[in-house]
This record gives C-alpha cells, structure tokens and sequence, in this order.
C-alpha cells in the first residue's frame, strides 16, 4: 500500500535530492514543497498543509508540550549552525566580553526563546554565568519589521521582561541607536554586512575560533532544525524508517560531493580557498560531519532539551526517548 504524503522544507543543502526528486521515499506517493522562508514552513505545519516537514527545535518542542500535540520528531536535521557567532552589541555600551551582559537590554530575532536563542542563551549561562533572566528582552525583526509569531506557543516564564519592538521598529536600528545593548539574531545586521554602520560589532570577533574550541570541548554543532512527521504516522515503523532513508540518502549525496570535489580542489565552487577551509572542518568534525540519527546526535539534543527546560520554555525536562519516534530510536 502506498502512502500520500505532502513533505516541505526550505531549500537546505542535506535535503536538495530529495526535494528535487533524485532521491524517492519507498513506499510514498510525494508532494513536495519548498518554502524560501523557514517559518512560513513551520507556520503551515502547524496548520495541517503537510504530513513531513522541517521544524525548529523550540517549534516543535512548544506543539510538543501541548495537550493533543500534533507530531513526533524524526532525528533527521537539515538545519545546524553555531551561534556563538549571532550575538551582536552596540560598540557604546561597555561590552568587552559575556559577563558584561547581566543588565542590559537585548532583542531577539523572532520570538523569545527563537532556537539560535536557546542555544546561546544555554551557553552563556553554562559558561559564563549570565541567566536569561538578568536581561530584558526585546522581540522583533533585525531590518525588516515583523509581526509577534501568535499562530505558536509563547512561554515567558515569571521574572524574565520580555516585550515586542513597536509598529515599525527594528532591531538593528534600536542596536545602532542604543536602544538595545546587545542583538541576538539568526539575521546579521544587513549595517555591519555592508560596513556602513559605526555602531555594531560582535560579541566574539574570531567567533569562529570560539565555536571551534566549543565543538572540540564539546562535540556540541547545534541542531536548529529537525524533522516532524504527523502524530498519526508515529506507529508507522517501515514507512518512517523509509523516510529516514532518504533523507540520509539526500545528505550523503551532498557530502560524498564536497568530499569528491577535493579531489580537484573543489573548482566549481565560487569560494577562494574552499578546500583548505573545508580539510579543517572534515578533520575536526569527521567524515560524517551533519550526522543524523539518535546515537550521534543525543548528547546535542539532551542538551538542547535542559536548556529549553531551564529558560522556562517546556514545563518539563524532556530526553531524546520523549520526543523521537519509537521506531527511529535505535538510529
């Protein structure tokens, strides 16, 4: 018996076969859909348009933590990032390093508690002492107004200030006016990207060499995203074991690319100097450096999972076994 299912995603590098159709799902008729923006995906998840889809952690963890939740992870991830790099600060304020966080006002791309926001807020707080709750907290768009996200949860958990930007501010603009202290943002300030503003820098300058020493103390690349399916579909062993398949199948195609291409100095990339960068990265993080499955991947997500617990966003401290499909667990 076949299975119709209606599959989206934004357009991740791990899941371009498989939107494009080089890679099937045995056993599943597909409907594909590919969404620019992350959170328009999520948004129609949540209303019923698809059956698989990419999900933020938070996004999903909120529907999760609901009294009929709608769906069950997959540990499939077709979105990591480290963040230490998403922290910006206004040059003015006196910031010269984490600590100098406690007291100030910061905004927050999206809605509190956005995941690049659970993870640094996680990190600093392990790390260097600074509690979500010593800032106050401003919600909004980094150069383009947007509106509150109310089609999701939004647990704000006592003692912590958190607000919405006005009708027509943004985050960027209240950081370069020092409205804001600091900028927590999944965008970089399109200001500091042109190099026109006189007001905004990093939090870590050499974030890179930051997040390589966290990855080393760690084997910590934080997973953004991962992969719902319908609460119905949950007990479907063979059918989710074929989605997991392919989904692996899509990302190995990418990464036995990129591997191949070294071969030749990886000269259809645009990049000068792609290949000693990317020699780097495949020594510190591996052969299989975006692994999916649960064994891989459970000590991130743990992780991931006490820090949305501790920022008030789950009222309970989940595990890997709480939230991923029982089929998938020996993964």
């Amino acid at each position: 018996m076949t299975t119709k299912l209606r599959i989206a995603s934004s357009p991740h590098e791990p899941v371009a076969a498989l939107l494009d159709g080089r890679v099937e799902i045995d056993g599943a008729e597909t409907e594909v859909f590919v969404e620019p923006l992350a959170s328009d995906v999520f948004r129609h998840l949540l209303e019923g348009r698809y059956d698989v889809s990419e999900l933020g952690l938070t996004y999903f963890l909120r529907s999760f933590d609901t009294p009929d939740a709608p769906f069950v992870a997959l540990p499939i991830f077709p979105a990591r990032n480290f963040r230490h790099s998403a922290m910006f600060v206004n040059t003015d304020a006196g910031i010269a390093g984490p600590e100098d966080l406690a007291g100030r006002t910061v905004g927050e791309f999206g809605l509190y508690g956005s995941d690049p926001g659970v993870w640094l807020k996680g990190i600093l707080r392990d790390e260097h002492g600074v509690a979500p709750e010593r800032c106050s907290w401003v919600i909004g768009g980094t150069d383009h107004p947007i509106p509150a996200f109310d089609w999701i949860p939004q647990p704000v958990p006592s003692g912590v200030d958190v607000r919405h930007a006005a009708d027509g501010q943004t985050l960027a603009a209240m950081l370069e006016s020092g409205e804001l202290d600091a900028l927590l943002s999944v965008d970089v300030p399109r200001s500091l990207l042109d190099g026109t503003t006189k007001k905004i820098a990093r939090l870590f300058p050499d974030y890179e060499t930051v997040e390589r020493d966290y990855y080393r103390r760690t084997g910590i690349f934080p997973q953004m995203h991962l992969v719902a399916v319908r609460r119905e579909l949950a007990g479907e062993t063979d059918l989710l074991r074929s989605i997991y398949r392919a989904f692996a199948e899509s990302k190995e195609i990418v990464q036995r690319q990129y591997r191949e291409g070294a071969r030749k100095q990886h000269m259809e990339v645009i990049t000068p100097w792609f290949s000693s960068h990317f020699a780097e990265n495949r020594a510190l993080l591996g052969e299989d450096w975006w692994p999916y499955g649960l064994a891989a991947n459970r000590t991130a997500i743990d992780t991931f999972l006490r820090y949305h617990h501790e920022q008030g966003l789950s009222r309970r401290l989940l595990t890997s076994e709480d939230i991923f499909a029982p089929a998938l667990l020996d993964t």
